[in-house]
């Protein structure tokens, strides 16, 4: 599947989910195992005073010791200080993934992974996130603007959790040593943040596709690291963890293998909520309960296109002996209906689900529609929103935005029916899928 994004998409793509913060609060064990019940909104304390940080609203590099790349360079991350506020963003880089010589070398095409080459020189890879929300100024379209921000790359090929350094062999007896290094990665970009950020009212985790996946997956890790934050935010975009007895089943058995995902979960005994390890290794998907059980005052949502043409890719085609893409959308919806029947059952699980945009495959809800009704990117930014909305409710995703912040109101999930008229056509869908 092509989950790393055409150059202009992968631009604004990253820079939108910064838009989408959600309104939450600590956790409390006492609630494990329970249809829990959210017990009022979080309050953050934000009397802190704002430390004076050098050059604040500029992009700056930081090298985290021990931390590296698949072929072993530096790995660094991204931050923007604040000078007005401790409210802190993660926003993890959207891009793919692999498990074989042909999606992890650095020539995987399509349905390769990420910055397989490392992440360039300087300052240079930030400057391709240079869009809306990441800005200072739009105010009015990105409640996070006067945030501190942290920009997570993403160039292991594992959603930013993997664990393992494996040699993948080519069809002509070419090799290549890769380290699926992303569990670590973050493991140390928390430890780094933890002391750079020692107090934070609100912490918002996000991002879009492979971003979103690593959002979801590393949230406990971001809340149990980020001792001094006190309300926490989840958006994954784009990037769902489906139960492991549906249709991405073959995909979950195929990553925990190639990324060395049991050690990882072993280490999560006596720290999950009402999910023992045994079960989560035998069902990714039940990470969702187990966080919404972890912390049952955070607010943790999920947006994803009901025709999306790209994440459905990667999750079947090679597992399905690359069906059709009307098969592809039979697979997804079926998912699709056995996560919301999961996010259901949780008072703080939530989720926003539009039927379909022609753009960028109908994959990520939050980037600017930068190829619909042909016009360009300025226009696109101007209406960051526009083929997000659900008609039912009437609502586009700024809207939903507006009410996950609004954390004195009981958390809602919006589902969009079928559109007459509205779909892939065979051309457009041929494009998604690389043909």
């Amino acid at each position: 599947m092509n989950l790393r994004l055409n150059t202009r998409v992968l631009e604004v793509s990253a820079a939108l989910g910064l838009l989408l913060s959600l309104a939450a609060c600590g956790g409390d064990d006492d609630q494990a195992g329970t249809e829990l019940k959210t017990a009022g909104p979080c309050i953050a304390d934000a009397s802190a005073p704002v430390p004076a940080r050098s050059e604040p609203g500029t992009w700056q590099r930081v090298d985290i010791p021990g931390a590296v790349c698949s072929n072993g360079s530096q790995y660094s991350i991204f931050v923007n200080y604040s000078a007005t506020s401790n409210n802190l963003v993660f926003m993890l880089e959207p891009g793919g993934a692999c498990w074989d010589y042909g999606s992890c070398s650095p020539d995987g095409g399509l349905r390769g992974a990420a910055n397989p080459r490392g992440l360039p020189p300087g300052i240079d890879h930030m400057a391709r996130f240079q869009f809306l929300p990441l800005a200072r100024k739009e105010a009015e379209l990105n409640p996070a603007h006067d945030w501190n921000k942290i920009f997570i790359p993403y160039c292991t090929g594992d959603i930013h959790t993997g664990n393992n350094v494996i040699t993948y062999s080519g069809p002509n007896g070419e090799v290549e040593v890769f380290r699926h290094n992303g569990h670590d990665n973050i493991m140390r970009v928390i430890g780094w943040a933890n002391t750079t950020f020692p107090v934070v009212p609100r912490m918002l985790v996000t991002g879009c596709s492979a971003g979103g996946a690593g959002a979801i997956i590393n949230y406990h890790y971001f809340r149990k690291g980020m001792s001094g934050a006190q309300c926490g935010y989840l958006l994954n975009d784009s990037g769902p963890i489906f139960p492991s007895d549906g249709n991405s089943g073959p995909l979950h058995a195929k990553v925990r293998q190639s990324w060395n995902l049991d050690p990882l979960i072993d280490a999560l005994d006596g720290e999950l909520a009402g999910v023992t390890v045994a079960q989560l290794k035998q069902d990714f998907g039940l990470i969702n309960v187990a966080l919404a059980n972890k912390y049952p005052q955070d607010r943790l949502a999920l947006t994803v296109y009901r025709r999306d043409l790209n994440y459905s890719l990667y999750s079947y085609e090679s597992f399905f002996m690359y069906p059709p893409y009307t098969r592809i959308h039979d697979l997804w919806e079926q998912d699709i209906a056995r996560l919301r029947q999961v996010y259901d059952s949780r008072d703080n699980l939530a989720y926003f689900m539009p039927f379909f945009r022609i753009d960028n495959c109908s994959h990520c809800v939050s980037i600017p529609p930068i190829g619909l009704d042909g016009k360009d990117l300025t226009y696109a930014l101007t209406e960051p929103w526009r083929g997000s909305e659900i008609q039912e409710s009437s609502l586009n995703l700024k809207d939903y935005t507006a009410h996950l912040l609004d954390d004195t109101q009981p958390l809602q999930s919006y589902f969009e029916g079928e559109q007459t008229g509205e779909g892939f056509t065979t051309e457009e869908a041929a494009a998604c899928e690389g043909l």
